[in-house]
């Protein structure tokens, strides 16, 4: 009799802990590149580190890539947006100012940084950006000075070297009151042009490139609480999710029905921290906060109330600060709190 050895099962969770605490985290999209992200450390002093860390299948371990310096704690990380692996292999941060790198392994170098503030000693850090997924030579940054800036990549290509990264002001706005804390690029009118950002003054504002002479106001919290994310849902663009300062809700928001939520997600018990909308569904969403729990929300019976999230990870030994969904991974969620990284098949 033929004994067939099992195959071995697949773990549902992996984790890495990093040599620091950790805030910012993204997950690479590059096909040839499945299980590999980019993590930022939190400490409070000059000196921080963004290190790429990638899933060994066979042996179910995380290692590090490469680890490179970096002023200042990252207030986001981002891969460039280039699902079928044609574009050079950069990712981008920012903090005090927004850097384009060129990964490497064990080498990741510093292609361009980009400065709006030629004429002052001053910069004005940057709260978040993002890489827009239909034209990856556009970048929006926000900033603690009320603006935000669109920028311009070129890469050029000189025979027989390696291409080079340069950046230009395409445009920078007024776009709050107050600090500006979280842009995004909206998939509508062709996925170029729009975008929407949120600040302290409490306020969805969303944007226009062909037409900056004026904004629309999405929502705006009836007590001025500052607003600090944003995200758009990956297949509809109509909706989009904030989170309040200190709230433990998210508002899931339609842009046809401005200034009234169509859904408030509120099981969390003490403050969000992270949304991600999963990157294959139009209907869910993933949540996490300071109660150590992710949970998985179902949103369709909008707008109908929905009581209760249809997943939750309770397991989290520290307040979870940051959530990202894999972009090409739909099965996977990544988390991080303290010095942890945690993926998690969903």
């Amino acid at each position: 009799m033929a004994v067939h050895a099992m195959p071995p099962k697949r773990k549902e969770i992996y984790k890495y802990e990093a040599p620091w605490p950790l805030y910012s985290m993204n997950w690479s999209v590059r096909p040839d590149k499945r299980f590999r992200l980019a993590l930022g450390s939190f400490v409070e002093e000059y000196n921080n580190k963004v290190q790429i860390v990638s899933l060994d299948e066979d042996t179910s371990e995380f290692s590090a890539k490469s680890t490179f310096e970096h002023p200042y704690p990252t207030t986001k990380i981002m891969w460039i947006p280039d699902t079928k692996g044609i574009c050079p292999d950069l990712l981008a941060t920012s903090g005090d100012y927004l850097r384009v790198w060129r990964a490497g392994e064990p080498e990741t170098r510093l292609e361009v940084l980009l400065n709006n503030n030629k004429n002052s000693d001053f910069c004005a850090p940057l709260t978040s950006f993002d890489w827009n997924e239909v034209d990856p030579n556009i970048i929006g940054t926000s900033s603690i000075d009320t603006t935000c800036t669109i920028w311009g990549l070129e890469t050029s290509q000189v025979l027989g070297q390696r291409s080079h990264v340069n950046g230009h002001v395409k445009t920078q706005l007024i776009a709050h009151d107050k600090e500006v804390y979280d842009i995004a690029f909206s998939r509508a009118g062709g996925g170029r042009d729009m975008f929407a950002s949120v600040g302290a003054d409490g306020s969805v504002r969303m944007f226009d490139l062909r037409h900056l002479e004026h904004s629309t106001i999405i929502y705006e919290d009836p007590t001025h609480t500052p607003l600090l994310r944003l995200a758009w849902n990956k297949q509809d663009p109509n909706y989009l999710a904030t989170i309040a300062m200190d709230a433990c809700e998210v508002i899931i928001l339609d842009v046809r029905v401005p200034c009234r939520p169509v859904a408030r997600l509120n099981n969390h018990r003490a403050c969000v921290n992270g949304i991600a909308w999963a990157p294959h569904s139009p209907c869910h969403i993933c949540t996490a906060g300071d109660d150590h729990q992710a949970l998985i929300w179902d949103i369709q019976q909008m707008p109908r109330s929905i009581e209760d999230p249809i997943l939750a990870y309770t397991a989290a030994e520290s307040e979870i600060n940051q959530i990202q969904w894999g972009g090409t991974q739909p099965d996977w969620i990544a988390i991080c709190y303290n010095r942890c990284l945690e993926i998690l098949r969903v």
